[in-house]
């Protein structure tokens, strides 16, 4: 199995941490949140084996990626400026681009933005979306009136900070068991008061899932006890600056192949619509649907994951 390095870039005006392994055309892996590269530590061998080179960086904010200090640093155009960057520091044309959670939405702009630089791409989670109609914060207030969701809890910067940062292990565990393929369903977006804090009412796992392991939360959590959230949570923070800086993208259909991966337990479906994808991503390949698991795609799943990427690839 192929070799796992690690360099650090220079990209956007930030040094960004990668993970790489393989050699070949250039395949680029963005993560989510509370992420880091280490969420495709099952895909970056994979894909080297397969004749790839796999690059997955901590995107900004995160890890040992720069993380600045403005809420406005962390825009959808800085993020795929950083991404193109990428593709500049490894001295490549073109590369495919996969991305799962924020790292979807990320990978979709990169495709409108770029699409001479990005010939396809492969989204996990979260399905493409077309501009929303008003800002999309505001329209979250309008559909979560009296209700607590995620996404606006962690617009004040501050409280998210201090709940997430209070015990990182605790979070990281309940996070990423919660919105899993293991845990009850609905149990990470259940119905709880607006003024409610985001970990209250999640389950505690009694044992963590086969996918999940010690080392592998001990890895989540000395990276977060060093940096905290604020970068990770600040993209949440740029939903409506997104949407005021790139009024372009109003009708914007994605032309290039696509491939779409997601669980079938996944509270993300909940909220955003597959149907709606198939019209506004023309040349989509294939919806896969996985029985059975949740949120964390590619960590649930790395097998069948691994396998549609690598032939999505192949067939491009």
């Amino acid at each position: 199995m192929s070799e796992i390095t690690h360099r650090t870039i220079e990209t956007n005006g930030i040094n960004m941490h990668i993970a790489e392994a393989g050699e070949g055309p250039l395949v680029l892996l963005l993560h989510g949140f509370p992420e880091l590269w280490y969420s495709w530590r099952h895909q970056l061998p994979a894909l080297a084996d397969a004749g790839y080179h796999a690059v997955a960086p901590d995107v900004r904010g995160y890890g040992r990626t720069d993380a600045p200090e403005a809420i406005e640093s962390y825009t959808m155009l800085n993020h795929t400026a950083d991404a193109v960057g990428v593709l500049d520091a490894l001295g490549e044309k073109t590369a495919v681009v996969f991305g799962h959670d924020w790292g979807a939405p990320m990978a979709w702009s990169c495709a409108l933005l770029y699409p001479d630089r990005f010939p396809a791409v492969a989204a996990l989670s979260v399905p493409f979306m077309p501009r929303s109609p008003m800002p999309p914060i505001q329209l979250l207030k309008q559909m979560f009136p009296n209700n607590f969701f995620y996404m606006l809890y962690f617009q004040q910067p501050g409280p998210a900070e201090a709940e997430l940062e209070a015990d990182v292990r605790k979070f990281m565990r309940l996070m990423l068991y919660g919105a899993s393929g293991d845990a009850p369903q609905g149990a990470l977006l259940s119905q709880k008061p607006k003024d409610a804090k985001l970990l209250e009412g999640m389950p505690e796992p009694k044992q963590l899932p086969s996918w999940l392991t010690e080392a592998d939360l001990d890895y989540y959590t000395h990276e977060f006890e060093r940096t905290g959230f604020r970068g990770g949570l600040n993209r949440y923070r740029n939903m409506d600056r997104d949407w005021e800086q790139l009024p372009q993208l109003a009708g914007a259909k994605v032309q290039q192949p696509a491939l779409f991966i997601a669980g079938d337990r996944d509270g993300v479906l909940s909220f955003t619509g597959v149907d709606v994808m198939k019209a506004n991503v023309p040349n989509l390949r294939d919806v896969m649907m996985l029985s059975g698991c949740g949120h964390w795609t590619q960590q649930e799943r790395p097998a069948e994951v691994n396998a549609a990427l690598i032939q999505f690839l192949r067939e491009l």
